[in-house]
């Protein structure tokens, strides 16, 4: 299946914790179904000391499910996301205005 969200999308958290918040994707897991959203679904991990790193508890970006974001349009309002061809190409784009996002 073509991938609907894509690693640098703003988008908007539909259900969970951070409902009703907003950031980018930093990450996506197509096979399972996950992406990271900075700054959403927070957690907080334990860390140890390394020559890099400094030890303590380090908030950190959890996977959220795919079906809990939407993609937001250029009115700033959650959309879906569906497919057409352009000029021989497969083309994402907003349900609610018809506008392509990969413009």
């Amino acid at each position: 299946m073509a991938a609907k969200l894509k690693k640098g999308d703003k988008v908007i958290v539909l259900a969970g914790k951070d409902k009703g918040r907003e950031g980018v994707i930093t990450s996506v897991d197509p096979k399972g179904g996950k992406a990271v959203v900075d700054g959403i679904n927070m957690a907080i991990r334990h860390q140890k000391q390394t020559q890099t790193t400094q030890a303590g508890r380090i908030s950190k970006a959890m996977p959220i499910d795919l079906s809990n974001l939407a993609i937001i349009d250029k009115n700033g309002k959650p959309t879906r996301v569906g497919f057409k061809i352009e000029d021989g190409k497969k083309v994402r784009y907003a349900k609610t205005t018809g506008d392509a996002i990969d413009a």
